[in-house]
């Protein structure tokens, strides 16, 4: 049997909640520690009871600072900056940093320097990482070296996944996307002070425009789309269940059938399990505990005057992308088996 690889959790927000819960009961994975800057029992209360994925049947039960379910238990840390937590301590083999706050390689490479082997970053990084990777896109390029890795994020995945499709099958010339987006916990619930001038007014009152890294980070993962491809976000009243509007101007325009038939073909093949196709006219709540990266809406597919072609992907904005994470540390933990 193989050995478990040996997991620490910095942030135990929305993503490393889903990331354990996806992966708590896989012999691949072992949860050692997780760190956050709640309490324990906030900690606990929080992975048990979920407002969007609901309570988990499983007994999983706080002891002190530890969580215990079968025959595991999973230290409880406070949290702190990278490089706070001794990782070598618990025998760490990867560390997945969820919080979000961490983009530069100089902030990363302290959980290397206090034991990790590797790191993966849930978010895009602001300077130059080992690598960035998006499943279905480049994930054949991983080097056993790497030691900090960005998983990007998860409008970034769907929208790179939705241009290789497109641009696979047909050509694509260049691109704007809109990602209608669930509200976010950087939201204020009522309005209220904020840098940002349009995010300081309330998430669950307004559609709100919105700043998006994804075209930036699939343009230098796909260089034939450089200065060719923009976007922003609307953060919508919705608590999850997003979804990316792409209109192409394409090489030579295919029909709707063919772009639904590329999307479909995808999906049960090469990006099987990563791409899911719909044919029901679903709605964003539809979306919720797919492990897809991103399902494609055949009903929205259109084209306007031969010219511009729309499509349409939803996704649940934490649960696929938490299984995308995980998919990568096996990846990566299966470099050093081979």
């Amino acid at each position: 049997m193989q050995k478990p690889l040996r997991i620490g959790l910095f942030g135990f927000g929305r993503i490393g909640r889903n990331i354990f819960r996806i992966g708590y009961k896989n012999p691949r994975f072992q949860f050692v520690a997780i760190s956050d800057l709640g309490n324990v029992e906030a900690m606990h209360y929080l992975l048990m009871r979920d407002s969007i994925h609901g309570t988990m049947a499983d007994e999983i039960t706080l002891d002190g600072n530890k969580i215990h379910y079968n025959d595991h238990t999973v230290r409880l840390l406070a949290g702190g900056t990278p490089g706070t937590v001794p990782w070598d301590a618990y025998d760490i083999d990867l560390v997945i940093d969820s919080t979000g706050a961490y983009r530069h390689r100089d902030e990363l490479q302290h959980h290397i320097d206090a034991g990790a082997t590797r790191v993966l970053v849930s978010k895009p990084p602001i300077d130059e990482v080992d690598r960035i990777i998006i499943k279905g896109l480049n994930d054949g390029d991983i080097q056993a070296d790497d030691k900090i890795i960005s998983t990007t994020s998860a409008t970034t995945q769907v929208l790179a996944l939705m241009l290789k499709v497109l641009d696979d099958a047909f050509g694509v010339n260049q691109a704007m996307m809109t990602t209608v987006h669930a509200y976010t916990s950087d939201q204020p619930l009522a309005d209220a002070v904020r840098s940002d001038l349009r995010r300081s007014r309330s998430a669950v009152e307004n559609i709100i425009p919105n700043e998006t890294w994804a075209p930036d980070y699939v343009s230098q993962l796909m260089p034939q789309f450089k200065n060719k491809l923009a976007g922003m976000a609307m953060n919508v009243p919705v608590a999850n269940g997003s979804c990316i509007d792409l209109t192409t101007e394409m090489d030579k325009m295919p029909s709707i059938e063919e772009v639904n038939a590329a999307f479909k073909d995808a999906s049960e093949n090469g990006l099987r399990d990563i791409i899911g196709y719909t044919d029901d006219p679903i709605v964003s709540s539809d979306a919720i505990g797919s492990g897809d990266t991103m399902v494609f809406d055949s009903q929205a597919t259109m084209i306007a005057s031969d010219k511009l072609l729309k499509t349409i992907a939803w996704f649940d904005n934490g649960w696929g992308f938490a299984n995308r994470i995980l998919e990568l540390a096996d990846a990566y933990a299966s470099l050093g088996e081979s």
